[in-house]
């Protein structure tokens, strides 16, 4: 098996280069990240691209859905990476309500994403009925994301978080808005929990980079959630999430020891005071 010439060094990646990076055949690697800390070790790891997801309504403010988060609490999250961040493509969500229907509307969120956080990019969900947003954001020289498939700010609409896309309406509807995006001027997408054979074909037609969250091996890169990929959420186990530590073990037994050390008053001790 064949492996692509990975681009070494520390260079800014830019939208320019994800397109370079599929052309030479090089995989993307992509993780989300919402705080400074947090950001700054995934970016000092060789990161490629890092999303400031919606998905802070659920890992960071304990929501159910993405759907509560707020335009404004994007931003605190999506500034606080920034700050953290030398390398990295930075992407930030715009979450439910900020962009769908009212183009102007989705103009006004998308600039104050990129003027107060300092932002790479925007990513928003959806194909040709949010057409109007998308085109009036890239109008303004904002870079944006795609994202179809599983799309979680329209849960309420599916009512499961079932595999999208198996049935031939939805699927040919899919590859129709995979291009209407790539023609709009998407500099990339997002294909979330749809067949595998399905994304391997919208990432061979698209000259656009396809980044996939179980969507199979066959698009150009892949996406986490870094909660579920670190191990720190244990609820929230599909089949193509692959937990790679389990920080929940390691952080609670760490507390429990602090815990502990104070309670026997081990800590602290001679060396750890003044």
């Amino acid at each position: 098996m064949s492996v692509a010439k990975r681009d070494s060094g520390n260079r800014k990646v830019t939208t320019h280069r994800l397109i370079e990076m599929k052309q030479r055949g090089e995989k993307i690697s992509m993780l989300t990240a919402y705080d400074y800390s947090m950001a700054k070790l995934i970016d000092q790891a060789g990161m490629d691209v890092i999303l400031v997801g919606d998905s802070a309504s659920n890992v960071m403010a304990g929501n159910v859905t993405t759907l509560p988060i707020t335009l404004d609490q994007m931003i605190y999250h999506g500034k606080s990476v920034m700050k953290a961040v030398s390398r990295a493509l930075v992407i930030v969500d715009l979450p439910f309500g900020a962009y769908q229907g009212n183009s102007r509307e989705a103009v006004s969120s998308a600039i104050r994403v990129m003027k107060e956080t300092h932002a790479d990019c925007i990513k928003v969900e959806g194909g040709a009925e949010i057409q109007e947003s998308v085109v009036r954001i890239l109008s303004t020289g904002i870079p944006v994301m795609g994202h179809l498939g599983l799309t979680p700010q329209s849960i309420n609409k599916f009512g499961t978080y079932a595999v999208r896309a198996r049935e031939e309406v939805e699927a040919k509807k899919l590859i129709d808005d995979a291009h209407l995006l790539e023609e709009l001027g998407c500099f990339s997408l997002i294909l979330e929990k749809i067949p595998a054979r399905l994304a391997t074909q919208v990432a061979s037609e698209l000259k656009i980079p396809v980044i996939g969250i179980g969507a199979g091996a066959g698009v150009d890169g892949q996406v986490l959630v870094m909660h579920d990929m670190l191990g720190i959420t244990e609820d929230f186990s599909p089949r193509f999430l692959r937990r790679y530590a389990n920080l929940k073990e390691v952080i609670t037994k760490a507390v429990q020891t602090y815990v502990e050390d104070i309670k026997r008053q081990d800590f602290p001790n001679e060396s750890e005071q003044y």
